[in-house]
């Protein structure tokens, strides 16, 4: 029996309480023979419709994309493998008791993947956050229904090699995030209030004094789980954290094991696994949003159970052959040359190509290229591209083959060697001539974002068209850099925030004491900016 049911009216019983559920039954209930219909209506076997140009996300002006790039979120993840679609559609059929199922492929994730349990979860990053409510919480819902505010262990300790965007899945829990940068640090640091440690796996937390077996042996003596993020690592056997005394590990299930791309896996130690499914949906804790369905949690089983079955080195030797088939397109043109770069480590584990060429020789540019491959049709995405004209003429461009399909190196190979070779007219941008105006002193900064206004400030230094400052945001600062040509100004900077960067370009008119532009903030959008002198 599960631990974790308890007795609660649902959503149902108290419909049926109120005499309004079978009044509603009564208006839409389905007749057997509408049953019956439904039933035959049914496919016996999943089958993939639609066309390059014709298929579910064109009709609704969505282009899909041929995947030279990787595993990235925002181009949705990996392809998952037929395997997974399979259970997911076969899941979808039935209703289970989700305690009961959870429990059951628990134990299957933790025998599969060496460690004594795992859960399935919503994405790498709740992995990481439900990791760090159970060390906080356990399974003791007065803890957790007082989460964020009322907590005993409040602290989770990072080095600073593992600061990430990533660890946002800590930080959203409420505590407060504790950084070390030696083993002194991080002893002096451990105390009561200390829930994990939490470590971004790579080569950095490989080795020396605040790599994760040292952290790992330091926390043991202190009995304080230690958390380690592989979300995009290969799920060796036997689990090298694990061997290292890492308490939990966190995967996505939705890279390398190419299973649903919001699923994750969380394996470790049973007791936190199992809490920090307490945490999570269906129970009403302080992790209900986590909620992870029968057709997640079961297309999660069926990637891992894969994973231990799939011929890897096959696999690497087929994306190489696609590499190869590509440079072998490009390889003769003029100043071109290529490079096959290696994976450092378990991450994104696939060789990628670098194809280097001058664009003086070639008349297209790396960035120039990106772009022409994504607008065209099919379109195209790789894994980046060097070169902007005049000032940067040696360009490149990167292929990472790890989702591509079968045929989709000829596709590529075509459309890269189509742009070097009749890359079309591109101009060098037009530079405005005239003396620089005058931007020196203190700025009153207004973003216009789609929804809010940010109110920052500027202070410009200016030596004849460089521009150098500081940039006073609403609760961080940067560093800014730039040039202003006659009355066109542009800035850069690089916004250190808790475990990332907010990177800023503004381009903007002056006008006296008045500025007007644009701004661009990578992942974060665009806004419009002015600004006034003070």
């Amino acid at each position: 029996m599960s631990l974790f049911r308890t007795a609660r009216w649902s959503r149902r019983e108290v419909l049926k309480q109120s005499g309004m559920l079978s009044a509603f039954g009564a208006v839409t209930s389905i007749s057997p023979l509408a049953t019956a219909q439904l039933k035959a209506s049914v496919p016996r076997s999943i089958t993939h419709e639609g066309t390059e140009t014709d298929n579910l996300f064109t009709r609704i002006g969505v282009r899909p994309i041929v995947n030279g790039r990787g595993t990235f979120t925002i181009i949705s993840g990996s392809r998952s493998l037929p395997q997974v679609k399979q259970a997911m559609y076969d899941a979808s059929f039935y209703f289970v008791n989700l305690d009961e199922l959870m429990d059951a492929v628990g134990k299957e994730l933790g025998q599969l993947a060496g460690a004594e349990w795992g859960i399935a979860t919503t994405g790498c990053e709740a992995a990481i956050a439900l990791a760090t409510i159970a060390c906080i919480a356990g399974t003791d819902p007065e803890k957790s229904q007082a989460l964020p505010y009322i907590k005993a262990r409040d602290q989770v300790i990072i080095p600073m090699h593992s600061r990430n965007p990533y660890d946002f899945g800590v930080r959203m829990t409420g505590v407060e995030i504790v950084e070390v940068n030696s083993e002194e640090e991080l002893r002096s640091k451990l105390s009561e209030r200390t829930a994990m440690i939490y470590i971004l796996s790579g080569p950095e937390a490989e080795k020396g004094a605040l790599g994760i077996p040292n952290i790992c042996s330091i926390a043991k003596e202190k009995a304080i789980p230690v958390f380690v993020d592989a979300a995009a690592e290969e799920p060796l056997v036997p689990n090298i954290h694990i061997q290292h005394g890492a308490t939990l590990v966190g995967y996505s299930g939705g890279k390398c094991m190419r299973g649903p791309q919001s699923s994750g896996m969380l394996i470790g130690q049973k007791d936190l696994c199992r809490a920090a499914y307490f945490q999570a949906a269906p129970h009403h804790n302080y992790g209900r949003a986590y909620k992870c369905s029968k057709e997640e949690i079961m297309g999660l089983l069926a990637a891992v159970r894969q994973w231990y079955k799939r011929d890897h080195a096959a696999e690497q030797q087929e994306w190489l052959s696609w590499l190869q088939f590509i440079e072998r397109r490009v390889k003769g043109l003029p100043s071109v040359t290529t490079e096959h770069l290696q994976p450092e480590d378990l991450s994104n584990r696939s060789p990628r190509l670098l194809i280097h060429w001058d664009a003086n020789v070639l008349k297209i540019t790396g960035t120039e290229l990106v772009a022409r491959l994504d607008a065209g049709t099919p379109r195209i995405l790789v894994d980046g591209g060097t070169g902007t004209r005049p000032a940067r003429m040696d360009s490149s461009i990167t292929i990472m083959p790890y989702m591509m399909d079968q045929g989709e190196d000829r596709i590529i190979a075509d459309a890269i060697y189509e742009g070097l070779t009749k890359p079309g007219h591109y101009e060098d941008p037009v530079v405005p001539t005239g003396a620089p105006a005058p931007v020196n002193g203190r700025w009153d900064v207004a973003i216009k974002y789609s929804r809010g206004v940010g109110e920052q400030h500027f202070i410009l230094e200016q030596s004849g068209g460089d521009i150098t400052g500081q940039q006073q945001g609403e609760l961080y600062k940067a560093q800014l850099k730039g040039t202003i040509h006659a009355d066109q100004l542009e800035l850069h900077s690089s916004m250190a925030v808790s475990g990332n960067t907010i990177p800023w370009t503004f381009r903007g008119m002056v006008h006296g004491n008045k500025i007007a532009g644009t701004v661009k903030m990578g992942e974060y959008g665009d806004a419009t900016w002015n600004a006034t002198r003070v």
